[in-house]
């Protein structure tokens, strides 16, 4: 008499140590590699100084919220701001965020918790009997019955916790994409804005180049109708000049196109797009930060929203898993009914009912085994994913590191050249005053200046261009990462 007895405590046994075991992968992202440095060199602690600013490279410090505060220029700030208040298109995103979670919340209630609704039905009928019985041929009835039923299903084996917890993880997904969605789109603001505000200076320059070539090319013609120079040379001149005046539609395109995006950017039309600040307004921000590889794992969206991916599917083998096993379910009902009001209300109405039900999947054609291996194949795919994202955040903080570095020099040799061309062109100005030089070689000098102060424009832009990359490509830690970070940076201090 105990062996029966016996057997069903082992089998209960069993059953709960099973249901406390975990049917799918833990979740946790790989391990991975933590460099010294980014990239294949360290990079110096600051750069040379270049524009009146050697910029620092602060180990160890991580991106604040609104870093684009650092270039001190109030028109770029409202920019950013109402690029963040108005675009359309993170809007879009948050209400696909909010949306997501509301059926996150309806999917744990539902599955969670018991369901219970309640019917009422109200029937008029008509019946057909034997006459035979003595009985009329025809019976007409009413019928009234109103009932709350109950339904709830036992998560024996975690499938629901599991289903869960994939559906949160997928949220978390969506929100990390929300937060690099942002971030990116205030990079673009100041990445536009400071590639409209270079190509202004270049514009201006450009048109100053053309009209010092239109003089020239008009002096030249001049001094070919007295003889002065050949016919070789005239055409020349007015070549050189043509052809400089040919790039200033291409530059003026640029502008529009750039000008245009930003627009659209902050939630505008391209008729009523934004002024934009000149170059000489934005300062380039002296430290910028280099959070330690660690860091970067938690501070980069892209990176947290792979964390997340890889959870969901850990989550989706151990729902794969767990739809091997038995599903138990209890159903309720109560109520009252009968053929009349006062039958409805007396002691003879009462209606109730319970039942279980008890399922186990036993041939499916190989399906739910099917399903539980592609559930596998695709959490290592999300790992792989995972490990590509942080290689790839690693290549983006290398890359903007050493273009930061390049960009000083590049600047600085282009300032250099630009203030020899500079002193070489007010000597030249001098001496055409004094009547020791004809005016086309200081036409000549001074093309030589104009042409190196495009090229120092545009070597200013690149590096506050890169400036901002850099900045997107740190990251954000949140509040409490980030003092832990700053504690943890002092006392290594």
């Amino acid at each position: 008499m105990s062996f029966p007895y016996k057997t069903s405590v082992l089998a209960v046994a069993a059953a709960l140590a099973i249901s406390a075991c975990s049917f799918g992968p833990s979740g946790e992202p790989p391990a991975m590699p933590s460099p010294e440095h980014y990239g294949a060199q360290a990079q110096p602690a600051k750069t040379v100084a270049a524009g009146g600013v050697a910029q620092t490279f602060d180990v160890g410090a991580t991106t604040g919220p609104q870093w684009w505060r650092l270039y001190h220029c109030a028109a770029l700030d409202a920019l950013v701001d109402e690029g963040l208040r108005n675009s359309p298109t993170l809007a879009a995103t948050q209400k696909t965020l909010a949306s997501a979670q509301e059926q996150l919340r309806a999917q744990i209630g539902s599955s969670t918790l018991p369901s219970i609704d309640g019917a009422a039905q109200v029937q008029r009928a008509r019946s057909p009997v034997a006459p035979q019985l003595g009985l009329p041929e025809q019976v007409q009835y009413n019928f009234f019955a109103g009932q709350l039923q109950a339904h709830y299903t036992f998560d024996l084996f975690g499938q629901t916790r599991y289903a869960n917890s994939a559906s949160a993880a997928r949220v978390n997904v969506q929100a990390f994409e929300l937060e690099a969605s942002r971030r990116a789109l205030a990079a673009n603001i100041v990445a536009a804005t400071i590639n409209v505000a270079a190509l202004d200076r270049e514009i201006a320059l450009t048109e100053r180049l053309v009209a010092v070539s239109n003089d020239a090319a008009n002096e030249d013609a001049q001094r070919y109708a007295l003889g002065a120079v050949s016919r070789a040379q005239a055409f020349g001149s007015k070549q050189d000049a043509a052809s400089i005046a040919a790039t200033l539609p291409a530059l003026r395109q640029q502008r529009a196109t750039a000008v245009h995006a930003l627009a659209v950017l902050i939630g505008r039309t391209p008729d009523n797009a934004p002024s934009v600040p000149d170059l000489d307004s934005l300062s380039l921000p002296e430290h910028v930060p280099v959070t330690v590889p660690s860091d970067l794992l938690r501070s980069r969206p892209d990176i947290q929203a792979a964390d997340a991916a890889v959870k969901a599917a850990a989550a989706d083998v151990g729902e794969a898993t767990a739809q091997l096993f038995p599903s138990l379910s209890l159903t309720g009902a109560m109520g009252r009914g009968g053929f009349s009001w006062p039958a409805v209300v007396s002691g003879a109405g009462g209606l109730w009912a319970i039942g279980a039900s008890l399922s186990q999947p036993i041939f499916h054609g190989g399906a739910l085994f099917a399903q539980r291996r592609a559930s596998i194949d695709a959490y290592d795919a999300a790992v792989l994913h995972y490990k590509a994202t942080v290689l790839s955040a690693f290549e983006d903080v290398a890359n903007s590191l050493a273009a930061l570095d390049n960009d000083a020099q590049t600047l600085a040799s282009t300032e250099d050249a630009a203030e020899a061309a500079r002193s070489a062109f007010h000597d030249t100005a001098s001496r055409h005053r004094l009547g020791s030089l004809p005016s086309a070689a200081t036409h000549a000098s001074e093309t030589r200046y104009l042409n190196a102060l495009i090229t120092a424009a545009r070597a200013a832009g690149q590096r506050m261009g890169d400036t901002a990359a850099l900045f997107q490509a740190m990251g954000e830690l949140p509040e409490a990462q980030q003092a832990s970070a700053s504690t943890a940076k002092t006392g290594r201090s």
